[in-house]
C-alpha cells in the first residue's frame, strides 16, 4: 500500500497532506533510486506524515522492483526501525 504516495515523474514522490504536499526528492538510475531528501510542511511535522510518506515511497520502489539508496537521514532511520524494508537497500 502506497498510502497516497505518487511518483510525479519529475524526481519527486509526493503525498497530499491537509491541502499541501509532502515529498521525497530522488535521483533514478537503472534499478536504483537515490532518496535524497524528505520534507513535510513544517507546521504539519510530528503527525506521522513523514513516516507515511517514506513507507509509501518504499512500497513504490518495491512494486517497481527497484533498490534504494537512502541519502536522507530520516529515510535511513525509518529503514533501520522497519527491517521489512532492509531488503530494498542497494549494497
Amino acid at each position: 500500500m502506497t498510502d497516497g504516495v505518487v511518483d510525479n515523474g519529475l524526481s519527486r514522490y509526493e503525498m497530499a497532506v491537509e491541502g499541501e504536499t509532502a515529498f521525497v526528492s530522488y535521483r533514478r538510475a537503472v534499478g536504483v533510486v537515490d532518496l535524497l531528501h524528505a520534507e513535510v510542511p513544517s507546521h504539519l511535522e510530528g503527525r506521522g506524515y513523514g513516516a507515511r510518506l517514506v513507507k509509501g515511497t518504499l512500497e513504490l520502489a518495491r512494486v517497481k522492483g527497484e533498490k534504494v539508496r537512502p541519502f536522507c537521514s530520516f529515510i535511513a532511520a525509518y529503514i533501520r526501525r522497519h527491517p521489512e524494508y532492509k531488503d530494498l537497500v542497494y549494497d
